[in-house]
C-alpha cells in the first residue's frame, strides 16, 4: 500500500486520467472529489462489496433448480 500525505486543496493522480482531490477536512472526515472517466465505476467499499455479494449469489444455482430444468428438457 502506497501512503500519501495531502492537505486541503492538493491531489494525488493516479494514471493520467484519475485525480482525487482533499476538498475538505472535518474533523476525523476528509472529503475527497474524483474526476475519472465516466467508464470508470467508483463506490465506496462497503457499497463495492455488497455489490461483488450480491453478483456471487445471482451466479450461483441451486443444484435443484439444475435438475428440475433437466428433467423439463428431457420430458419434452
Amino acid at each position: 500500500m502506497l501512503v500519501l500525505t495531502r492537505r486541503l486543496k492538493e491531489s494525488i493522480m493516479i494514471g493520467d486520467d484519475i485525480e482525487i482531490s482533499i476538498l475538505s477536512i472535518e474533523g476525523d472526515q476528509v472529503k475527497l472529489g474524483i474526476s475519472a472517466p465516466k467508464n470508470v465505476d467508483i463506490h465506496r467499499k462497503e457499497i463495492y462489496l455488497s455489490i461483488q455479494q450480491e453478483n456471487s449469489s445471482a451466479t450461483q444455482t441451486e443444484s435443484s433448480a439444475i435438475e428440475i430444468l433437466s428433467n423439463f428438457f428431457k420430458k419434452q
